[in-house]
């Protein structure tokens, strides 16, 4: 009665790469999120892939386990969480740093989660007020590919 419910008729299934990410460390929030977003852009128009969280950003960086439940198969990054950086130990969160968004990127194969992935890094470095570009692989717990951002360029 609002508006259209779309629906696909057919839905397909294939094996791809999941679990592709981008760190992205800014002097603010406003920085951060905005090379956030244009990094999601980026990715956006990479043939293949998907940014799977809602509007493409992680709403808390992830890891791999909890701490504290151990049903949880993935919590908050304390240590790279800008909020906690002051009350954790061995926070990674550098002092000039207050703005830190996670991507996680999707792809058919690991070749366009290796293009998608630096799209977005040359889409972010763009941004006024970002400082560092970083990824996450958690010892190799997240997936079977590990990709350098270092070989991307």
């Amino acid at each position: 009665m609002s508006g259209d419910f779309l629906i696909e008729g057919e839905l397909g299934i294939k094996s791809g790469v999941a679990g592709g990410n981008l760190i992205i460390l800014a002097d603010s929030q406003a920085a951060g999120l905005l090379a956030a977003e244009v990094a999601v852009d980026a990715i956006e128009n990479v043939p293949g892939t998907i940014t799977p969280f809602p509007g493409g950003i992680v709403a808390s960086g992830s890891k791999v386990g909890s701490n504290k439940y151990k049903f949880l198969g993935a919590s908050t990054n304390e240590k790279m969480c800008v909020t906690l950086k002051d009350e954790v130990e061995d926070t990674q969160i550098p002092a000039d740093v207050n703005g830190v968004y996670e991507i996680v990127i999707d792809g058919v194969d690991e070749e366009s989660v290796k293009a998608a992935t630096k799209a977005a890094v040359e889409a972010a470095v763009k941004v006024s007020g970002v400082l560092k570009i970083s990824a996450v692989n958690f010892g190799g717990d997240l997936g079977a590919y590990k990709i350098a951002l270092q070989d991307l360029f």
